[in-house]
């Protein structure tokens, strides 16, 4: 009888214990995964105080060669890695990509606020966020590299692909190839109608790869969960909601920032170095952690509070979007300022109330009710949710230690970082 009852213990209160002790044990597989040549920044070897210095040290170049978590990496990406911004060697062909991102991304701020705008206005109300937002961007990556209005199949096209790539890069599912290969030929026959001159020097299903992996894989799978993210930040406080609904850009822009500090959109970067440095030889493999740096030096780290940037970022340890020294993101201007615009026009429509949790990777994509603008949905819908996402958890965090398991593994088998460079 006691056996019984301590069964229906543990089974009663898997939500509440469950999920963390899985995650735990995915995050030392991940930290095993490049085994002892790994360097944690901060850590043990490069305090906090050094961060900005190692990060941004000319040395720090290098981001797939010699890495074997790169491995990882190019398995959720390819095929297209060789040719993704990010993960490029530097290089003529690195300088004739960033290049050609920048190009496409050197709109005026009046006209990036419109698109964000006029695509968020159609967004269709969505239970999570991250599915209510996807279209949004994709639509708004679609008009920045053809300079037209995104037709519904390219849309639907690349959302399938993109929701493809964040399923698999949190392993709660599977990749799906004949998704990835759809968007790749319908950029390959349209490259005629961009509104930039592409990268020179790569084929045309290279420069349909490049498309997709800047503007349609990475653009829209991280402004999806930008704006999930604060989504969720508001719709927990129904006060900052509220104050930001009728705040100027200035207060928005202090809680897009808080956001960003709480619950960055990059775990770890890691680079590889091309040359020794101050205790550091060459060829060591940097392991940057944005949720660490981002903590250090703020009062009560793990409190939300947006008022810590009333006087600006540039004295803060808050980068998130890199450091413009050393392979910044390059939707660093572009991106807040879209993403300010498109809450302009989603609180102006709805009221966000949200009881589900609210972690920095966000596997449950950002549950929330929403409701027409200054309203709240019952009670019950609230409680409803939050004992929905917790017993969700519960099985979500079993499929990503069981998935996540495999495709370390399968991404370790078939190495298709180190066979590109020769290294297997």
């Amino acid at each position: 009888m006691l056996t019984l009852g301590v069964v229906a213990v543990v089974l009663a209160t898997l939500p509440w214990w469950l999920p963390g002790r899985v995650v735990a044990l995915r995050l030392l597989v991940f930290e095993r995964v490049n085994g002892q040549e790994a360097i944690i920044v901060p850590g043990p070897k490069v305090p906090v105080e050094r961060f900005r210095e190692v990060y941004s040290h000319p040395a720090a170049s290098g981001r797939s060669q010699g890495a074997v978590l790169s491995d990882l990496f190019w398995y959720w990406l390819s095929p297209g890695a060789d040719v993704h911004q990010e993960h490029l060697e530097p290089g003529e062909r690195y300088d004739a990509v960033a290049a050609a991102t920048r190009g496409f991304l050197a709109v005026s701020k009046t006209d990036v606020e419109d698109l964000a705008a006029r695509c968020a206005r159609r967004a269709a109300p969505a239970y999570r966020l991250r599915d209510l937002a996807m279209p949004v961007w994709a639509e708004f990556s679609y008009e920045l590299v053809f300079g037209a209005a995104c037709p519904p199949e390219a849309r639907d096209l690349i959302v399938g692909n993109a929701d493809d790539v964040v399923t698999a890069l949190k392993c709660t599912g599977l990749r799906h190839m004949d998704r990835r290969d759809r968007l790749t030929a319908y950029l390959e026959a349209r490259l005629d109608r961009v509104r930039r001159p592409l990268p020179a020097g790569l084929t045309p299903r290279e420069q349909a790869l490049y498309l997709q992996g800047v503007f349609f894989n990475t653009a829209v799978v991280q402004m999806a969960e930008a704006t999930a993210h604060i989504g969720m930040v508001l719709a927990h406080r129904p006060e900052l909601q509220a104050a930001a609904r009728i705040g100027d850009d200035r207060f928005l822009d202090q809680v897009i920032n808080e956001t960003f500090r709480l619950y960055p959109l990059f775990g770890v970067a890691h680079r590889i170095t091309r040359g020794d440095m101050p205790g550091i030889p060459e060829g060591s493999v940097l392991c940057f952690s944005y949720p660490d740096f981002h903590r250090a030096g703020f009062p009560e780290p793990d409190r939300f509070d947006a008022a810590r940037f009333e006087h600006g970022v540039r004295d803060l340890n808050h980068i998130p979007f890199g450091i413009a020294a050393n392979r910044p993101c390059p939707a660093w201007r572009v991106a807040p300022i879209a993403l300010r615009a498109a809450f302009r026009e989603l609180l102006s429509t709805w009221q966000l109330t949200s009881a589900a949790r609210h972690t920095r990777s966000l596997p449950n994509r950002g549950p929330c009710l929403l409701t027409p603008a200054g309203t709240r949905p019952p009670a019950w819908r609230t409680r409803v949710m939050r004992l929905r996402d917790r017993w969700e958890d519960v099985w979500r965090s079993l499929v990503q230690l069981v998935l996540g398991g495999y495709m370390v593994w399968d991404a370790r088998r078939q190495a298709l970082c180190a066979r590109h460079f020769g290294d297997r």
